[in-house]
């Protein structure tokens, strides 16, 4: 299965905005229960496919392929190149994790 990152992405993001692709939704408990999806939850987590320029004074500090923390509730959803995507102000992402 191949994701945005590996593939050349139809929108670019302007002024802070970033494109994040979510992480999937967890399938299982740590117990091995099957998740139905109506009781899944919106990931938090994903994956930088694109990044605007930054703001005048203010360069992006996020860059494309980090993985990246956010709100539950940031940015707006969108579908890019057939895959479900969020765009949000880079001020909507809490942190950048580390491998």
């Amino acid at each position: 299965m191949s994701t945005l990152t590996e593939e050349k992405v139809s929108v670019q993001p302007l002024a802070d905005r970033v494109l994040v692709e979510p992480a999937p939704a967890e399938e299982k408990t740590a117990f091995g229960i099957i998740i139905p999806d109506t009781a899944k939850e919106k990931p938090q987590r994903g994956t930088v496919i694109a990044a605007g320029p930054g703001k005048k004074d203010e360069p992006m500090t996020v860059k494309v392929g980090d993985t990246v923390l956010y709100g539950k509730y940031s940015g707006t959803e969108l579908a890019v190149d057939g895959k479900d995507c969020l765009i949000m102000r880079e001020s909507d992402i809490f942190a950048i994790i580390e491998a």
